[in-house]
């Protein structure tokens, strides 16, 4: 094994400070200082490897965010979109109710998402986008819309459930599988069964 270089360790010691004390102190109780002093740093160190506090948070969600290869192998082995879609989905609500602070910061960006997930990293979007585009090949999902819009969508409304379990009490996988029903069916009349003659 390579030993780390000093600067990606001292990243490294950063993230992991910085997690423990947003679980602890909650996001707005979280200091620079407070991060250093836990990574053993110094307060500068801190801010030549990040430029923010807000950035640290950004980071540790990316690297939530980069570890979706776990249901990319069940999508490539062709599984059942919904039963997938409803592990994503329960998989997050689970880390939003561990980690209520940055799960604020990752449910309502300061920064208004674009239609196209990001395309230089992985992202919670680009790997909701892809399982629609699989259901889409199942025969599951619509495929007269795209799936970039249709995910945005999806994303929205799981957002704000998710905001409002963390303000009003957790979010029960229940649902979470409701709101992928609603969402996979659409909001209109459902079709009445026609008589038998």
């Amino acid at each position: 094994m390579i030993p780390l270089k000093r600067t990606e360790r001292s990243r490294n010691l950063i993230l992991l400070a910085a997690d423990k004390a947003f679980r602890e102190l909650g996001f707005a109780h979280t200091s620079v200082e407070e991060i250093a002093t836990r990574a053993g740093l110094t307060r500068k160190t801190v801010y030549n490897l990040f430029s923010s506090k807000e950035d640290i948070a950004l980071r540790l969600i990316a690297q939530v965010e980069a570890g979706d290869e776990i249901y990319r192998v069940r999508m490539r082995a062709n599984e059942d979109v919904l039963v997938l879609l409803e592990k994503v989905f329960l998989d997050s609500a689970g880390w939003c109710l561990a980690n209520p602070t940055l799960a604020r910061l990752a449910l309502a960006p300061a920064e208004r998402p674009s239609l196209e997930p990001p395309s230089d990293r992985p992202s919670f979007q680009r790997l909701v986008r892809d399982l629609l585009v699989l259901g889409q090949r199942q025969g599951v999902i619509r495929t007269d819309d795209d799936p970039n819009f249709m995910a945005l969508v999806l994303l929205g409304i799981y957002g704000q459930a998710m905001l409002t379990a963390l303000s009003d009490g957790p979010f029960s996988a229940d649902g979470i599988r409701h709101l992928i029903r609603i969402v996979i069916e659409g909001i209109g009349a459902q079709p009445r069964p026609r008589p038998t003659k």
